[in-house]
């Protein structure tokens, strides 16, 4: 019996895969910058229409900041800055109080984008695993 093995399409899927590691980092960096601006832009145009005349300024204050956490990992944060007019309601126009109902923009505008960012992040990776 033949006990030898034929490692040479392993090794060129190593090298495939070695190759797409920083293109595949690359994509999913822009697949969840692009996600966290259209969020961004959702709960911004949600809370347009939910703050009315109460809280004018509150859209405006909604913004995002993308968090490399390291090499594999990056992060974003989204809602509303705390610095800036009527940022600091976000707590209370988000989830509500005794006396307020809850408007759940971010909620809302999260929800939308989840199924899109799912799919860009599927086609990232079958793109960086093809290989023939």
């Amino acid at each position: 019996m033949d006990n030898r093995f034929d490692m040479s399409d392993v090794r060129a899927l190593q090298r495939h895969l070695a190759r797409s590691v920083p293109r595949i980092r690359r994509d999913a960096r822009a697949v969840v910058a692009r996600g966290a601006l259209n969020v961004k832009r959702d709960w911004s145009a949600n809370a347009r229409a939910s703050s009315g005349r109460h809280a004018p300024a509150y859209p405006s204050s909604v913004s995002y900041d993308l968090l490399p956490i390291g090499p594999n990992v990056i992060d974003a944060e989204i809602g509303p800055d705390k610095t800036r007019t009527q940022g600091p309601l976000g707590n209370l126009l988000e989830y509500g109080s005794v006396h307020n109902p809850p408007h759940n923009d971010g909620g809302r505008a999260l929800a939308a984008e989840l199924p899109r960012f799912e799919a860009q992040m599927d086609a990232v990776a079958a793109r960086g695993l093809a290989w023939w």
